[in-house]
């Protein structure tokens, strides 16, 4: 092969897989996570570092808790990472 069919082969495998990628992301499931609420109990979470937001969560959502989470829940020290503020 010569150099220009080899340019050409790579321009058209590069396209290909670029148009395979935004076709996966365009068919994303979409979120369904609930974001933070913007309640009373919550509010001062709004403006926090996510991580010392987090520290936080369990003192109403840990064990023992009224709003305890169910054992079904993803890991429960990265909550900001699906529970998006507002």
């Amino acid at each position: 092969m010569t150099s220009k069919y080899k340019r050409t082969f790579a321009n058209i495998l590069f396209l290909t897989g670029s148009c395979l990628l935004l076709y996966f992301l365009f068919n994303a499931p979409p979120e369904t996570t609930k974001p933070l609420p913007r309640d009373q109990d919550h509010e001062r979470f709004m403006t926090m570092s996510k991580k010392k937001a987090e520290q936080a969560c369990d003192s109403c959502h840990g064990p023992g808790e009224k709003n305890q989470l169910p054992e079904t829940h993803p890991p429960k020290y990265r909550c900001l990472f699906c529970h998006k503020r507002k």
